[in-house]
Protein backbone atom coordinates (compact mmCIF):
# COMPACT_ATOMS: atom_id res chain seq x y z
CA UNK A 1 0.00 0.00 0.00
CA UNK A 2 1.48 3.05 -1.20
CA UNK A 3 1.69 6.35 1.30
CA UNK A 4 0.31 9.62 0.77
CA UNK A 5 2.19 12.74 1.46
CA UNK A 6 1.23 15.07 3.80
CA UNK A 7 -0.40 18.07 1.74
CA UNK A 8 1.94 20.17 3.84
CA UNK A 9 5.03 18.57 2.77
CA UNK A 10 3.94 18.31 -0.90
CA UNK A 11 4.76 22.22 -0.53
CA UNK A 12 8.20 21.13 -2.00
CA UNK A 13 7.11 18.72 -4.57
CA UNK A 14 7.12 15.25 -2.43
CA UNK A 15 5.22 12.93 -4.61
CA UNK A 16 5.27 10.11 -1.35
CA UNK A 17 6.55 10.59 2.86
CA UNK A 18 10.60 10.55 2.02
CA UNK A 19 11.62 8.38 5.27
CA UNK A 20 8.90 5.48 5.22
CA UNK A 21 9.14 3.19 8.34
CA UNK A 22 9.85 0.11 5.94
CA UNK A 23 11.06 0.57 2.66
CA UNK A 24 11.42 -1.50 -0.02
CA UNK A 25 13.97 -3.35 -0.23
CA UNK A 26 15.06 -2.38 -3.92
CA UNK A 27 14.70 1.18 -2.08
CA UNK A 28 17.14 0.88 0.90
CA UNK A 29 19.83 3.34 1.23
CA UNK A 30 23.14 0.86 0.73
CA UNK A 31 25.86 2.58 2.98
CA UNK A 32 29.14 1.21 3.03
CA UNK A 33 28.47 -0.26 6.76
CA UNK A 34 25.54 -2.29 5.75
CA UNK A 35 27.39 -3.81 2.91
CA UNK A 36 29.93 -5.10 4.73
CA UNK A 37 26.95 -6.54 6.99
CA UNK A 38 25.51 -8.21 4.67
CA UNK A 39 28.70 -9.57 2.75
CA UNK A 40 29.58 -11.33 6.60
CA UNK A 41 25.80 -12.47 6.60
CA UNK A 42 26.04 -14.46 3.70
CA UNK A 43 29.79 -15.51 4.60
CA UNK A 44 27.89 -17.47 7.87
CA UNK A 45 25.30 -18.77 5.67
CA UNK A 46 28.28 -20.30 3.30
CA UNK A 47 29.59 -21.79 6.20
CA UNK A 48 26.41 -22.94 7.94
CA UNK A 49 27.51 -21.05 10.81
CA UNK A 50 26.56 -18.67 13.91
CA UNK A 51 26.38 -14.61 12.98
CA UNK A 52 26.30 -11.98 15.83
CA UNK A 53 24.83 -8.71 14.22
CA UNK A 54 24.41 -6.05 16.94
CA UNK A 55 23.86 -1.91 16.60
CA UNK A 56 22.29 0.97 18.05
CA UNK A 57 18.63 1.13 18.39
CA UNK A 58 17.60 2.68 14.68
CA UNK A 59 20.71 1.86 13.37
CA UNK A 60 19.44 -0.03 10.86
CA UNK A 61 20.14 -4.49 12.04
CA UNK A 62 16.03 -4.99 11.01
CA UNK A 63 16.71 -3.74 7.81
CA UNK A 64 19.63 -5.82 7.17
CA UNK A 65 18.18 -8.56 8.03
CA UNK A 66 14.98 -8.07 5.59
CA UNK A 67 17.61 -7.03 3.09
CA UNK A 68 19.64 -10.48 3.74
CA UNK A 69 16.81 -12.68 3.76
CA UNK A 70 15.25 -11.61 0.50
CA UNK A 71 18.40 -11.99 -0.73
CA UNK A 72 18.26 -16.19 -0.41
CA UNK A 73 16.21 -18.61 -2.33
CA UNK A 74 13.55 -19.28 0.17
CA UNK A 75 13.24 -22.90 -1.02
CA UNK A 76 16.92 -24.13 -0.49
CA UNK A 77 17.72 -21.77 2.44
CA UNK A 78 13.78 -21.56 4.52
CA UNK A 79 14.01 -19.08 7.23
CA UNK A 80 12.45 -18.55 10.01
CA UNK A 81 12.26 -15.22 12.22
CA UNK A 82 11.83 -14.36 15.38
CA UNK A 83 11.59 -11.26 17.67
CA UNK A 84 10.20 -12.08 20.68
CA UNK A 85 13.29 -11.77 23.16
CA UNK A 86 10.88 -13.33 26.17
CA UNK A 87 11.60 -16.60 24.37
CA UNK A 88 12.58 -19.42 26.94
CA UNK A 89 14.13 -22.43 25.50
CA UNK A 90 11.09 -24.70 25.38
CA UNK A 91 9.34 -21.89 23.39
CA UNK A 92 12.16 -21.33 20.87
CA UNK A 93 11.91 -24.85 19.89
CA UNK A 94 8.32 -24.74 19.59
CA UNK A 95 8.26 -22.01 17.41
CA UNK A 96 10.34 -23.13 14.94
CA UNK A 97 9.31 -26.67 14.69
CA UNK A 98 5.53 -25.17 14.12
CA UNK A 99 7.36 -22.89 12.06
CA UNK A 100 7.83 -26.01 9.74
CA UNK A 101 4.67 -28.22 10.43
CA UNK A 102 6.19 -30.15 13.47
CA UNK A 103 4.34 -30.58 15.96
CA UNK A 104 6.26 -30.03 19.68
CA UNK A 105 6.79 -31.79 21.76
CA UNK A 106 5.63 -31.45 25.76
CA UNK A 107 9.09 -30.94 27.66
CA UNK A 108 12.25 -29.34 26.37
CA UNK A 109 14.86 -32.13 25.74
CA UNK A 110 12.11 -33.52 23.32
CA UNK A 111 11.37 -30.54 21.39
CA UNK A 112 15.12 -29.72 21.38
CA UNK A 113 15.71 -33.26 19.90
CA UNK A 114 12.98 -32.87 17.84
CA UNK A 115 14.44 -29.63 16.33
CA UNK A 116 17.62 -31.07 15.89
CA UNK A 117 17.07 -33.64 13.87
CA UNK A 118 14.56 -31.69 11.62
CA UNK A 119 17.08 -29.31 10.60
CA UNK A 120 19.59 -32.15 10.18
CA UNK A 121 17.27 -34.06 7.68
CA UNK A 122 16.29 -30.83 5.61
CA UNK A 123 20.06 -30.14 5.24
CA UNK A 124 21.46 -33.77 4.99
CA UNK A 125 18.63 -35.41 2.65
CA UNK A 126 16.78 -32.18 1.57
CA UNK A 127 19.90 -30.11 0.62
CA UNK A 128 18.61 -27.23 2.08
CA UNK A 129 20.69 -24.65 4.31
CA UNK A 130 17.90 -23.38 6.72
CA UNK A 131 18.25 -19.50 8.24
CA UNK A 132 17.29 -19.01 12.41
CA UNK A 133 17.27 -15.28 13.07
CA UNK A 134 16.38 -14.33 16.89
CA UNK A 135 16.09 -10.53 16.66
CA UNK A 136 16.07 -8.45 19.59
CA UNK A 137 18.97 -10.87 21.17
CA UNK A 138 20.26 -8.58 23.82
CA UNK A 139 16.58 -9.10 25.27
CA UNK A 140 16.98 -12.84 25.64
CA UNK A 141 17.71 -14.62 29.22
CA UNK A 142 20.78 -16.17 30.53
CA UNK A 143 18.97 -19.40 30.08
CA UNK A 144 17.74 -19.12 26.28
CA UNK A 145 21.79 -17.53 25.90
CA UNK A 146 22.99 -21.01 27.80
CA UNK A 147 21.06 -22.76 25.34
CA UNK A 148 22.73 -21.76 22.20
CA UNK A 149 25.26 -24.10 22.96
CA UNK A 150 23.05 -26.67 21.85
CA UNK A 151 21.40 -25.32 18.69
CA UNK A 152 23.94 -26.50 15.87
CA UNK A 153 25.39 -29.45 17.83
CA UNK A 154 24.16 -31.90 15.78
CA UNK A 155 26.51 -35.04 15.32
CA UNK A 156 29.34 -34.32 17.91
CA UNK A 157 29.99 -31.33 17.24
CA UNK A 158 30.39 -32.56 13.06
CA UNK A 159 29.10 -30.02 10.10
CA UNK A 160 26.34 -27.26 11.59
CA UNK A 161 22.84 -28.14 9.61
CA UNK A 162 21.45 -24.12 9.73
CA UNK A 163 22.40 -20.99 10.01
CA UNK A 164 22.00 -19.24 13.13
CA UNK A 165 21.94 -15.53 13.26
CA UNK A 166 21.19 -13.06 16.84
CA UNK A 167 20.51 -9.63 16.18
CA UNK A 168 20.41 -6.79 18.89
CA UNK A 169 21.83 -3.70 20.47
CA UNK A 170 25.51 -3.85 22.22
CA UNK A 171 24.22 -5.38 25.59
CA UNK A 172 24.38 -9.02 23.69
CA UNK A 173 28.04 -8.23 23.03
CA UNK A 174 28.75 -7.54 26.57
CA UNK A 175 26.85 -10.58 27.65
CA UNK A 176 28.91 -12.92 26.00
CA UNK A 177 32.05 -11.53 27.37
CA UNK A 178 30.96 -12.89 30.51
CA UNK A 179 32.96 -16.44 31.75
CA UNK A 180 29.36 -17.89 32.29
CA UNK A 181 28.78 -17.26 28.27
CA UNK A 182 32.55 -18.34 26.74
CA UNK A 183 31.21 -21.48 25.74
CA UNK A 184 28.53 -19.81 23.76
CA UNK A 185 30.70 -17.00 22.10
CA UNK A 186 33.00 -19.53 21.13
CA UNK A 187 30.32 -20.80 18.76
CA UNK A 188 30.17 -17.51 17.04
CA UNK A 189 31.66 -17.34 13.06
CA UNK A 190 30.84 -13.92 12.36
CA UNK A 191 30.70 -10.38 14.45
CA UNK A 192 29.40 -7.66 12.89
CA UNK A 193 28.55 -4.17 14.83
CA UNK A 194 26.62 -1.84 12.49
CA UNK A 195 27.50 1.67 13.51
CA UNK A 196 26.02 5.18 12.27
CA UNK A 197 26.64 6.94 9.27
CA UNK A 198 29.04 9.41 8.62
CA UNK A 199 28.70 12.72 7.89
CA UNK A 200 28.46 12.68 3.98
CA UNK A 201 26.89 9.24 4.15
CA UNK A 202 23.87 11.31 6.17
CA UNK A 203 23.98 13.68 3.08
CA UNK A 204 24.05 11.31 0.70
CA UNK A 205 21.00 9.33 2.34
CA UNK A 206 18.96 11.97 2.99
CA UNK A 207 19.16 12.92 -1.03
CA UNK A 208 18.37 9.30 -1.59
CA UNK A 209 15.38 9.75 0.28
CA UNK A 210 14.19 12.66 -1.19
CA UNK A 211 14.91 11.75 -4.93
CA UNK A 212 12.81 8.63 -4.32
CA UNK A 213 10.19 10.67 -3.35
CA UNK A 214 10.36 12.74 -6.21
CA UNK A 215 12.49 15.47 -5.77
CA UNK A 216 15.99 15.79 -7.48
CA UNK A 217 16.99 18.97 -5.68
CA UNK A 218 18.81 20.09 -2.79
CA UNK A 219 15.91 20.91 0.17
CA UNK A 220 18.43 21.34 2.81
CA UNK A 221 21.36 23.21 3.24
CA UNK A 222 24.92 22.10 4.11
CA UNK A 223 24.24 23.96 7.53
CA UNK A 224 21.35 22.21 8.15
CA UNK A 225 22.46 18.42 6.94
CA UNK A 226 25.17 19.17 8.97
CA UNK A 227 23.32 19.68 12.00
CA UNK A 228 21.08 17.29 11.14
CA UNK A 229 23.76 14.60 11.42
CA UNK A 230 25.45 15.79 14.23
CA UNK A 231 21.77 15.38 16.77
CA UNK A 232 21.26 12.26 14.80
CA UNK A 233 24.52 10.75 15.63
CA UNK A 234 24.63 9.16 12.19
CA UNK A 235 21.55 6.50 13.34
CA UNK A 236 18.87 5.81 10.42
CA UNK A 237 15.66 6.04 12.17
CA UNK A 238 16.18 9.56 13.87
CA UNK A 239 18.10 10.90 10.61
CA UNK A 240 14.56 10.09 9.47
CA UNK A 241 12.52 11.66 12.18
CA UNK A 242 14.32 14.90 12.03
CA UNK A 243 14.76 15.40 8.89
CA UNK A 244 10.78 14.95 8.31
CA UNK A 245 10.25 17.37 11.43
CA UNK A 246 13.14 19.75 10.01
CA UNK A 247 10.74 19.07 6.54
CA UNK A 248 7.48 19.70 8.20
CA UNK A 249 8.87 22.85 10.15
CA UNK A 250 10.52 24.71 7.03
CA UNK A 251 7.29 24.42 5.23
CA UNK A 252 4.74 25.55 7.73
CA UNK A 253 7.30 28.93 8.19
CA UNK A 254 7.06 28.87 4.13
CA UNK A 255 10.72 28.71 4.02
CA UNK A 256 11.92 27.28 0.37
CA UNK A 257 14.55 25.53 2.01
CA UNK A 258 15.68 23.81 5.15
CA UNK A 259 17.81 25.50 6.89
CA UNK A 260 19.44 25.55 10.60
CA UNK A 261 17.12 26.63 12.48
CA UNK A 262 14.41 24.14 11.54
CA UNK A 263 16.60 21.36 12.45
CA UNK A 264 17.05 22.79 15.56
CA UNK A 265 12.94 23.04 16.21
CA UNK A 266 12.28 19.59 15.21
CA UNK A 267 15.39 18.34 17.83
CA UNK A 268 13.17 20.33 20.56
CA UNK A 269 10.12 19.00 19.44
CA UNK A 270 11.58 15.59 19.60
CA UNK A 271 13.87 15.54 22.61
CA UNK A 272 11.24 17.04 24.40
Amino acid sequence: MSLVVPETLASFGLQSPPFPKAPAPEACFRWPALRECLARLHFAHSLRGFALITGDVGAGKTTALRLFLRELDAERAPAVYLADSALSPREFYGRVLEHFGVLPGFTQSRARRQFQSLLAEMAQTQGKTPVVVIDEGHGLSAAMVQELRYLQNVDCDGENPFTLIICGQAEIRAMLRLKTFEAVAQRVTIRFHLTGLSTPETTAYVQHALRLAGVDRPLFTDAALTLLHTHAHGILRRIGLLATHALLDAALNKTPLVEEPSVRRAVADLDE
